[in-house]
């Protein structure tokens, strides 16, 4: 895969914590531009927001229309069947962000991964399989993939995982939310999970847990 094309929001000079937070299917880097200003994690100190635009493949439940999207969904059943190398690569390919941030000085244990909807299943199999301590994983409206196949990294064998989901969602049913929490519960990472009265989308309140979870997660030993 060619080198990702990013967005990228600084909130004051030389930053040293990075947040890269991947789209949903059919959206682009700019979709969560706006929610960057409800941070007040990122007030406290220099963050760079690094939103990474998806390649455009041909998708198979839109029958096979081209649009972004970070790998092939082949059915829209209760398991997602999908096009798992595509999913890894594009998991190598947010890889090479985190490498392009450690190269400009920011500590992998002050990066936080993220996704919506198919970005935090990509999310989930980089961050737990990443060979360096991160910060913390939040994963948004999305399902845990690559539970049974992901090679976890011991680094983050205890890495921190938000995961928020709406009780409405049509797209990904919150049981699909449920069941990566447990799956999380079971390998032993400290997980917060927590719903919202909304369909597959963000609400403020979800924006203000997850500001707290990020602050939390970058609370203590800022390199």
């Amino acid at each position: 895969m060619e080198p990702l094309k990013t967005l990228q929001i600084e909130t004051g000079e030389q930053p040293r914590v990075s947040v890269i937070w991947l789209h949903g299917l059919g959206a682009s880097g700019h979709d969560f531009e706006p929610v960057v200003p409800e941070f007040r994690f990122a007030r406290q100190r220099p963050v760079r927001f690094i939103f990474p635009h998806a390649p455009e493949i041909p998708v198979t439940v839109n029958g096979g229309m081209v649009m972004p999207a970070w790998y092939d969904i082949l059915a829209m059943d209760i398991d997602r069947k999908l096009d798992a190398p595509q999913l890894q690569a594009s998991a190598d390919a947010v890889a090479r962000l985190v490498e392009k941030e450690v190269s400009r000085g920011v500590a992998p244990g002050n990066i936080i991964i993220g996704g919506f909807s198919q970005g935090g299943a990509v999310a989930y199999e980089l961050a737990l399989r990443y060979p360096d301590r991160l910060a913390g994983l939040f994963a948004l409206s999305t399902y845990f993939a690559t539970a049974d196949t992901v090679q976890r990294s011991s680094a983050n064998h205890a890495l921190p995982v938000f995961i928020g989901h709406g009780t409405q969602d049509p797209m990904v049913p919150v049981s699909l939310g449920e069941a990566a929490r447990d799956k999380l519960d079971g390998m032993g990472y400290p997980t917060e999970f927590r719903t919202y009265p909304m369909d597959h989308s963000l609400c403020l309140e979800e924006i203000r847990d997850l500001d707290e979870f990020i602050a939390r997660c970058l609370g203590a030993g800022l390199s």
